[in-house]
């Protein structure tokens, strides 16, 4: 029948478009049902957009700059914020319609509309005119995502409280921001702003900046915020926010119960996100849940035979490449083929500033409070030919080892373009090769990743360059 599928995936996120694309791939009718914009949040108002905007930032401070590398230009260099805004809007549109083709290449079907679990393998659509469709489906896959949190005492207006997805399209660039929250979000839109011109505070509720991060690596972040005039309140709150004549004015208790108050023109909520669970049908249908987030096993199977969920909505990192990992995972166990696990313990997360903030595994406080005896090696990028010659030097490697058995534990970096080098440590780690062995390894110069078997060689006191 026309409404028969053997998978349909709610939402089209990199969860939901993998989950669809593979499900097809391995012969599997299917189905992908979406109310906005494929690809989700992250193609459309997250991970993709945000770095075009951070790309234009650091074109603007490179041409900024560009007497530090023999380079005379002539007049003012000035950002156009609008034109900036354009870029990131068309970035964001081409991956989109990218990933309506790779849809359309892999013969699957596309639902608009919002889409619930209906019982009996059962999907009900609610297009947008109102008109309700019922599709049937052996296999059905919750990948929803998540939305920006609104915190109770500071509910988001959507003009001058925002959250990531106004901030991507505000109409003008704001003179002064307040960024509560200083995770991947908040730090990468903070240093944006800032960057652009606007006078950015950022309020962290944690002891340090980008809290989840080894501490190392956060103070080195701090260090370099204070350097590019990003100012910092870890360990405070903020109260309260009363627009006020087109102001915000802003209430932020510390941790010695200090009340300050800031006037700004735009206060951007960073505090996390929450998963979009809301009329799915899963109390209706049994599905279990806690604390917003839907029960699954290994596989991601729900306790409801035939349910699904993958991505924001289960435990486990909020991240783009863990829900598309997820997404094979599930789908390949339900074509009865064998995958392997997610592995948590290795999921490598990126931090988008400049210094960009890489890191896998353990922290050295995590390896502490396990009372694990370790080995730390760290290499400054102050010691890098590459990083010399490229004209910033800041941040470093760090690694952590276990003394006795060589596991390499975590790997922290902090620099230029370490994003693109986390990889190779999570391999590492994934094969089991040992301290020893990453010294073995030929590493190429000049480069930044030659940097990571230096700080390896620091932690096994071998190291010839510093």
């Amino acid at each position: 029948m026309e409404n028969n599928y053997d998978v349909i995936v709610i939402g089209s996120g990199p969860g939901g478009y993998v989950a669809a694309i593979r499900a097809s791939q391995l012969n599997l009718k299917t189905a992908v049902v979406e109310r906005a914009e494929l690809g989700g949040i992250c193609l459309n108002w997250g991970c993709i957009p945000t770095k075009a905007l951070l790309k234009s930032a650091q074109v603007y401070k490179y041409m900024s700059h560009a007497a530090d590398y023999g380079i005379a230009l002539e007049g003012t260099v000035t950002p156009d914020f609008q034109a900036v805004v354009k870029r990131s809007r068309g970035v964001a549109e081409q991956m989109s319609k990218g990933v309506q083709f790779l849809l359309k290449k892999n013969n699957v079907d596309v639902i608009a509309g919002f889409g619930k679990l209906a019982g009996n393998h059962q999907v009900e659509v609610t297009a947008a005119d109102g008109t309700k469709t019922l599709y049937e489906a052996k296999h059905i896959i919750l990948a929803t995502g998540a939305r920006s949190r609104s915190l109770p005492n500071v509910p988001q207006d959507g003009k001058k409280i925002i959250g990531y997805r106004e901030a991507l399209t505000l109409p003008e660039l704001p003179k002064t921001m307040v960024v509560m929250g200083s995770g991947a979000i908040g730090s990468e839109l903070a240093y944006f702003y800032a960057t652009m011109g606007t006078q950015v505070t950022i309020v962290e509720y944690m002891p340090r900046l980008v809290p989840v991060e080894d501490d190392d690596i956060a103070a080195q972040l701090a260090r370099c915020f204070r350097k590019h005039g990003i100012k910092t309140m870890t360990g405070a709150a903020v109260e309260k926010v009363e627009v006020v004549n087109d102001q915000c004015v802003v209430t932020i208790k510390d941790s010695k119960e200090k009340i300050t108050e800031i006037t700004c023109d735009i206060v951007l909520s960073a505090v996390g996100v929450a998963t979009n669970l809301e009329g799915l049908g899963l109390e209706e249908c049994g599905v279990a849940f806690e604390r917003g987030k839907v029960t699954v096993d290994d596989y991601y199977r729900t306790n409801v035979e035939g349910v699904y969920a993958i991505g924001d909505i289960v435990h486990g990192p909020a991240l783009a490449h863990v829900a598309s990992h997820e997404a094979l995972v599930c789908v390949e166990k339900i074509a009865g083929h064998n995958p392997e696990p997610v592995d948590y313990g290795n999921i490598p997360g990126c931090t988008y500033t400049t210094p960009e903030i890489a890191s896998v595994g353990l922290t050295e406080r995590a390896c502490v409070e396990q009372g694990r005896e370790v080995l730390i090696g760290k290499f400054p990028f102050t010691a890098s030919g590459k990083a010399a010659s490229s004209g910033n030097r800041d941040g470093m490697v760090k690694v952590i080892f276990d003394k006795k058995t060589n596991e390499w534990l975590g790997c922290h970096l902090i620099g230029d373009n370490v994003t693109e080098m986390i990889a190779g440590a999570v391999t590492a780690r994934k094969k089991g090769m040992t301290g020893p062995e990453i010294i073995a390894s030929v590493f190429p110069h000049p480069t930044m990743s030659e940097a990571v078997m230096e700080a390896v060689a620091v932690a096994y006191g071998e190291c010839v360059h510093i």
